[in-house]
């Protein structure tokens, strides 16, 4: 029995060594060794392919459907969901308004990006939903969207709602209370999700993006959507 647990134990030990290895190995430019082994692992058990980067962001993996219906509330305090939407291209970022660095920096290659694909960038609209809705009210989020494009949208709700659209997006965020300071932060993941007329995410983009990467991937993207359609 002993030789048994033990052998299993080297079996399992080369498996996620070769794993490692090979993601090691196939990962795309740009493409963080922590990521490319996630992937590979979801290929290996899950039955998935690992993401394909496509031109300038990330392609979903066969059978991964993030996205759908949410209920939230706008900056204007309206109450908004997907179908408010509907036909529509939309760039979304979860984040908050009180986030010292990389927040302020992904919304404003957002905006840059929407802006890049000129008369096309119409048809997107730019919007940063909340991780961080006990603080992010209406009010706060419409001085603070308004900063970076003047159609960005500012997304907020209840904790709940807040929770189930990070979790149909599958976006990691946590409360982080340092001991030198008196307010807290919030721990988050950073993609720039691009959200097709179907409410379901077409595309990811990752941190430090070229805006005009992303606005040539999306522009590709409304493209090849616009000839299925015709």
């Amino acid at each position: 029995m002993l030789r048994t647990i033990r052998l299993f134990s080297l079996f399992l030990a080369l498996l996620v060594g070769g794993v490692w290895a090979y993601a090691w190995v196939t990962r795309a430019p740009g493409e963080g060794l922590a990521e490319a082994f996630a992937g590979r692992l979801g290929m290996l058990f899950g039955g998935q392919q690992a993401p394909i980067p496509s031109a300038g962001g990330i392609q979903l993996p066969q059978g991964t459907s993030l996205g759908g219906p949410f209920s939230l509330t706008d900056q204007t305090g309206r109450a908004v969901t997907e179908r408010d939407f509907a036909g529509g291209w939309m760039l979304i970022y979860f984040g908050y308004t009180y986030c010292p660095d990389v927040c302020p920096t992904e919304l404003g290659t957002m905006a840059a990006a929407v802006d890049a694909m000129g008369a096309a960038g119409e048809k997107v609209v730019p919007a940063l939903i909340t991780i961080d809705p006990q603080r992010d009210t209406p009010a706060q989020l419409a001085d603070y969207v308004a900063r970076f494009h003047p159609r960005m949208l500012g997304l907020t709700g209840t904790p709940e709602q807040v929770a189930e659209v990070a979790r149909r997006y599958r976006v990691y965020f946590a409360r982080v209370q340092r001991a030198e300071m008196t307010d807290y932060l919030m721990d988050h993941s950073s993609f720039i999700y691009l959200v097709g007329p179907d409410a379901r995410v077409r595309s990811l983009f990752r941190p430090e993006m070229r805006p005009e990467d992303i606005a040539a991937a999306v522009a590709a993207q409304m493209g090849g959507a616009a000839r299925r359609n015709s």
